[in-house]
């Protein structure tokens, strides 16, 4: 690491916790960690430590936007649409990933939410998009994603 780069991250760090210690910068800006979804092993125990054990219905107002072929894994583009009204919560979840819940976007009560990121998967596995909204879950699944090794296309 170089010399200004640690002396930057330093005073990042530095700011951060005289900013929580002396108040000005209260604890709960700082991004919370849902440790239990992250946990999990299965789309439906990390849906319900995220949820609740509420039922999830189906909907086509959910839209993905990801290569077909993803020939490095490790970054792979993805965009999720959202076509409902009062969203709080989008989690996206990869189930063939190890632990299934690659990330979650909170919401204050948004419609029609466009979100993107790029994300990591292990092998080939459909997306799958979680979405709180007026106090109901919904959820939608996309095609199957292709993870080549190698990035040989095959």
């Amino acid at each position: 690491m170089k010399r200004r780069e640690f002396n930057r991250k330093l005073a990042t760090i530095t700011g951060l916790g005289v900013g929580v210690t002396s108040g000005l910068l209260p604890v709960s800006t700082l991004a919370s960690w849902p440790t239990a979804a992250f946990d999990t092993e299965t789309v439906n125990d990390a849906k319900n430590a995220l949820f609740g054990e509420s039922e999830m219905i189906e909907t086509d107002a959910i839209t993905f936007k990801a290569p077909d072929i993803a020939e490095n894994g490790r970054v792979v583009p993805v965009s999720i649409n959202v076509g409902l009204n009062n969203i709080q919560e989008i989690a996206l979840m990869v189930p063939e990933n190890p632990a299934p819940l690659v990330t979650t976007f909170v919401m204050s009560d948004q419609s029609n939410v466009s979100v993107g990121t790029r994300i990591k998967m292990g092998k080939t596995s459909p997306l799958v998009a979680v979405v709180k909204a007026d106090g109901k879950v919904y959820t939608a699944s996309s095609k199957e994603i292709k993870v080549t090794i190698g990035g040989c296309g095959g």
